[in-house]
């Protein structure tokens, strides 16, 4: 392999990671308080319908990018209201919210144009690739880390950010706690309920964010499903990367490599049918997974929060 192609798949690899990598956090953030979010594609869907839609018609892809994350967030919202308040089955309700947000985000994007709303992003505004001088002249690494776009840099502060905060911080061992002992930490005067509806609308608003990124830089525009599925794989990744931030990084690598060399193949032609190359990148990832987590059980605990998927109200704290 030469170095150009090294070079176009690693770049293309961190460009396809990036929203998977702002989803995967974020349910790591949400299942660290104790709450299990399976409507992450719904959020990614919704954030990338309202982000394109919000940028193609005001004109602004911040503004977009602002939007998503507001969406996701309410998305989150109506998870940890139906979740922690309600106490409904947390599966069930975040199942629910995916089949909404896959629904809604197919209603509202047959209403951005013809032909079923499909649109091709370098209609409207989108984030380019921007080379940062010196750094992206870098041999063999430049290119790929130092020519993206502004969401895929800002990924490049907020994973240590996100690792720092979750095990140097007190509120980072407060978010700990209430997934772990929710009674203790409630003892110790944590307020449970407030801290769960905070990290489930953020982990919510990441996923929109995840969707906006899609659909504003990776693939500008908006088609139906644009996340292919991301959302589900986001879910596995939090196991794979046993809740840490920084170790979900190696999943989404993986996750993107794979998907970009599977573009690579279908672009220079093979025998292999374009729906299994399609499906390679989830089939493999999904495989690698199951054995590295296989093994950790075998050697030590998978490292679930004790208290995940557990509602818990203060007045059955002495039962």
């Amino acid at each position: 392999m030469d170095f150009a192609l090294l070079i176009s798949i690693l770049a293309a690899t961190i460009r396809a990671g990036t929203s998977l990598l702002y989803a995967t956090i974020g349910e790591i953030y949400t299942e660290r308080a104790g709450v299990l979010n399976l409507g992450i594609e719904g959020m990614m869907l919704m954030g990338a319908v309202t982000g394109f839609a919000t940028a193609y018609h005001s004109g602004n892809a911040l503004l977009g990018v602002v939007v998503a994350f507001m969406a996701g967030a309410g998305m989150g919202l109506i998870h940890a209201f139906l979740s922690i308040t309600l106490r409904a089955d947390q599966v069930v309700s975040g199942l629910a919210l995916t089949i909404f947000g896959v629904g809604l985000s197919s209603f509202l994007g047959q209403r951005l144009g013809p032909g079923g709303g499909a649109l091709v992003g370098l209609q409207g505004p989108h984030f380019s690739r921007i080379p940062i001088p010196g750094l992206s002249e870098l041999p063999l690494i430049g290119d790929p880390l130092f020519n993206q776009d502004l969401l895929t840099y800002a990924i490049y502060f907020f994973v240590p950010l996100a690792t720092f905060y979750l095990y140097r911080t007190r509120p980072g061992l407060n978010l700990r706690a209430i997934g772990e002992a929710p009674r203790a930490a409630d003892a110790m005067g944590v307020n449970v309920t407030r801290l769960r509806y905070l990290y489930t609308m953020l982990g919510g608003a990441l996923a929109g964010l995840g969707g906006a990124h899609l659909s504003l830089a990776y693939t500008p525009g908006w088609t139906e499903n644009i996340t292919g599925g991301r959302g589900w794989i986001a879910v596995a990744l939090v196991i794979f990367s046993l809740w840490n931030p920084a170790r979900a990084v190696l999943g989404v690598l993986l996750f993107g490599g794979i998907n970009a060399i599977q573009f690579r193949m279908q672009a220079v032609g093979t025998t292999i049918p374009p729906q299994f190359l399609n499906l390679l990148p989830y089939l493999l990832t999904i495989i690698v997974m199951i054995a590295v987590t296989g093994y950790e059980k075998l050697s030590r605990s998978v490292g679930a929060p004790a208290a995940l998927g557990q509602p818990y109200h203060r007045e059955e704290r002495g039962l």
